[in-house]
C-alpha cells in the first residue's frame, strides 16, 4: 500500500467519485432518458466508470490488514531458508511476542492483539468499518441504502403451524420486501441477506407494525414466501419488520457514497 496517504483517505477518495458518479446520473435524469440519442453510449461509460471504481475500492479494501494472512505470510518465511541454507528464517509477532512457528491461528490472534495496542479509537473505527465492508455483497450494499433512512419494512418468517396453533419448525426466515424496494438482482436471496445483515449487526427485526397491513399483504404473495407455505402442511406466518440498526446508521454515515 502506498504511504502517500493513510488508506482511509484514499477510501474516501474513492466513494466521493463514485458518489459523484450517481449524483450526475440522477441530476441529468438518466435513468428517465435512456432512449435519448447517445445516452445509451453515456450509461456504458457510467457503467464502464463505476466498474473501474469498484474495482480500486475493492484492491484498497482487500489491502487492510488481514491477521490471519500475516500470519500465514510470517509462517511461510520461518520455512523459507537464509541465504546460506543453513536455517530457517525466524519471523515474530511484536509487542504480543508469540512466534509463528506454523501456528497462523496463535500468531493472527497475536496481530489483533498489536493492533488493540497500537489503534485509537478513529483508527479502530475505521478497520471495523472496513472489515465490514469487505463482507458485503452488492446487494446487500443495496438493501442497507434502502434501510438508511431508518424506514422499517415489512419481514415474515413461516413456520409449520402446530396444533395447538403455534409456531414449529420454521422453513423461511426473514423474507422482506425491502429487496424489492432496493431493486436486488437476487429477489430469491433476500431472505439469507437479511440473515447476514443481522448477523454483521447491520440491521435488526423488530415487531409487527400494523400500519404496514398492506405491504404485508403483499409480502405474502411473494415466490419465495409462497414457495415456503407450500413446503408444510398448515403455515403459520410470524410478521416483524426490519430496520437498519444503530451500528448500521454509523457504518453507512461513513461509507454514504454520495455524502461529502
Amino acid at each position: 500500500m502506498s504511504n502517500d496517504r493513510p488508506a482511509g483517505d484514499d477510501l474516501a477518495a474513492f466513494a466521493k467519485r463514485a458518489g459523484q458518479l450517481a449524483g450526475w446520473a440522477a441530476r441529468t435524469g438518466f435513468e428517465f432518458t435512456r432512449k435519448l440519442p447517445g445516452v445509451e453510449l453515456a450509461e456504458q461509460i457510467v457503467k464502464q466508470g463505476e466498474r473501474q471504481l469498484l474495482s480500486e475500492l475493492r484492491r484498497r479494501l482487500d489491502e487492510v490488514d488481514d491477521p490471519y494472512h500475516a500470519a500465514l505470510t510470517a509462517a511461510s518465511a520461518m520455512n523459507r531458508p537464509d541465504t546460506n541454507g543453513a536455517r530457517p528464517v525466524e519471523a515474530t509477532i511484536t509487542l504480543v511476542h508469540t512466534r509463528a512457528q506454523l501456528e497462523p491461528l496463535r500468531a493472527a490472534m497475536a496481530e489483533l492483539l498489536n493492533h488493540s495496542i497500537g489503534f485509537g479509537r478513529e483508527r479502530a473505527r475505521e478497520y471495523l468499518y472496513a472489515i465490514i465492508l469487505r463482507q458485503l455483497t452488492p446487494d446487500e450494499a443495496r438493501i442497507l441504502s434502502a434501510l438508511s433512512d431508518g424506514s422499517p419494512f415489512p419481514a415474515v418468517d413461516v413456520a409449520e403451524r402446530t396444533n395447538l396453533g403455534g409456531a414449529g419448525r420454521f422453513v423461511l426466515r426473514n423474507a422482506s420486501t425491502v429487496g424489492k424496494a432496493a431493486g436486488v438482482s437476487l429477489p430469491d436471496q433476500v431472505p439469507g441477506y437479511l440473515t447476514r445483515l443481522i448477523g454483521l449487526g447491520l440491521v435488526e427485526l423488530d415487531e409487527e407494525v400494523p400500519a404496514l397491513e398492506t405491504q404485508y399483504e403483499i409480502l405474502l404473495t411473494d415466490e419465495t414466501v409462497r414457495e415456503a407455505e407450500k413446503s408444510v402442511k398448515r403455515a403459520k406466518f410470524v410478521k416483524r419488520t426490519v430496520h437498519i440498526s444503530r451500528l448500521g446508521a454509523q457504518f453507512w454515515q461513513a461509507c454514504d457514497p454520495s455524502a461529502g
